[in-house]
């Protein structure tokens, strides 16, 4: 068991002042990324459904639904907030696919009203070290190998973000994530198809930790060797890929929390390298799609599987285009850009955009995996027979590519300023001096008045 050990001391034991400050920024940014996400996809399809069905079941009314205010037992608010922060895929992720925060936020923030609030500095604290610990139980592309790593490896963090912030001894944090364990799962599938899925299992997540965490602290006991044990996390999912030892290594000195990703265009983070090279190509001028003859994208394989195939519009045109490079690259082309507003079923059904997707030919090539996860290669062969080549190694957003501090705050503006109804533009701005000075609140509950309409 030292592996588990080592783990759930790291993740009760750290301290705010053991925490790296560029750590604590990682989180506040993850912070900023998750409210904007939830302000902007509160309306989202789907999101409506949900509240309702919680609000007929019942219950206490523990935690806020952020946004909307309905007041629900404190899972079933983490759940609703998950979906919604994850609904227009623009909130943070880590290679190969984890998406940390849209779970772990409101799963922590759920905890905070149910335990009638906490500091500032005690919920960032929990973002950054649930965010490790995330990153720890990360795996590879080919362990996961088809599973969806936000349900294998995210439910950690937000296991361990609840757990800190309800304040969880040792041992009941050991079989709160030994709980969470049991709750892994999840399919790529989901985003294959265009799913709604993809955002439910986000709020699955943040349901699910809480209510690990909520059932540890009644005294129900996890397996305790969740990873080392014949049958553990190692054994079930790392499949080789990991050793215990790779697991901790260094815990608490290397933090691998700084790989994550924010991104720069609202869909798959694999699509962002080609939407990247588009607008590079056309520097912001949309292109007609007459005076393209065809188009041909190359990505690694793991990327290929994800987001390579065949465009369909579908029964959720906003996920299905989220997850098609097809789309992405057509779109960016057509339109010389890439926003939120390209991504509603209005926007994706544009004849134009159809026309480049039928001009695109996607294609995998194994030789991208020595460059990157995200690299990608493009090519474009205009109707007045020139032909240009454009190739990128590491996309916008990831963390040999990261975005500035403005770029950050535009993309929390985008998302509010699509919401069906924006904030204003003092309380946008207020909302990210809050995020800002988080460390310096009193109680964390703020941020609910705050991101409420």
């Amino acid at each position: 068991m030292e592996t588990e050990r080592a783990l759930t001391a790291f993740a009760v034991r750290t301290r705010h002042e053991e925490i790296p400050a560029d750590v604590l920024e990682l989180a506040r940014r993850m912070l900023l990324a998750t409210v904007g996400t939830a302000i902007g996809g509160a309306d989202e399809e789907g999101c409506a459904a949900l509240r309702a069905l919680l609000a007929q079941r019942g219950g206490n009314g523990e935690a806020t639904v952020l946004v909307c205010g309905d007041r629900l037992p404190a899972p079933s608010a983490a759940l609703v907030n998950g979906v919604m922060c994850r609904a227009l895929d623009y909130c943070d992720a880590m290679a190969p696919g984890v998406h940390i925060g849209s779970s772990l936020m409101p799963a922590a923030l759920a905890a905070a009203e149910a335990v009638g609030g906490v500091d500032g500095r005690t919920f960032i604290s929990a973002l950054a070290v649930g965010a490790e610990v995330g990153a720890r139980m990360n795996l590879t592309e080919r362990a996961y190998a088809g599973f969806d790593p936000t349900g294998v490896a995210g439910i950690f963090a937000a296991t361990t973000g609840a757990a800190r912030v309800l304040g969880l001894d040792q041992n009941q944090t050991l079989h709160a994530l030994a709980l969470a364990f049991n709750r892994c799962g999840g399919s790529f599938q989901s985003n294959v198809d265009g799913s709604l899925a993809v955002r439910l299992i986000q709020g699955w997540v943040a349901e699910a930790a809480l209510e690990c965490a909520l059932l540890a602290r009644a005294g129900l006991t996890g397996p305790a060797r969740f990873i080392e044990g014949v049958y553990g996390y190692l054994a079930l999912f790392a499949k080789g890929e990991r050793t215990a030892a790779q697991m901790v290594a260094d815990l608490g000195l290397a933090w691998r929390a700084r790989r994550m990703v924010f991104k720069k265009y609202p869909s798959c983070g694999l699509t962002q390298g080609g939407t990247e090279l588009v607008l590079r190509m056309t520097q912001g001028e949309p292109l007609t799609p007459e005076s393209v003859h065809a188009i041909r994208v190359t990505l690694p394989p793991y990327a290929h599987r994800l987001v390579g195939h065949a465009f369909e519009v579908g029964d959720n045109p906003r996920v299905n285009a989220q997850f098609s490079i097809a789309y992405c690259v057509a779109n960016a082309m057509v339109r010389g850009a890439s926003k939120l507003e390209h991504f509603t079923p209005q926007a994706i059904a544009d004849p134009a955009i159809r026309s480049l997707v039928d001009k695109t030919t996607v294609v995998a090539d194994p030789a991208l995996d020595a460059r990157d996860h995200t690299a990608v290669d493009l090519r474009v062969a205009f109707a007045d027979g020139r032909t240009i080549d454009l190739g990128l190694d590491h996309a916008p957003g990831f963390p040999d590519n990261p975005l500035d501090e403005a770029a950050h705050v535009a993309r929390f503006v985008d998302c509010v300023n699509y919401a069906s109804r924006p904030h204003s533009r003092e309380k946008a701005a207020a909302l990210v001096d809050l995020i800002a000075r988080i460390d310096e609140v009193p109680d964390v509950r703020v941020l609910v008045d705050a991101a409420n309409r």
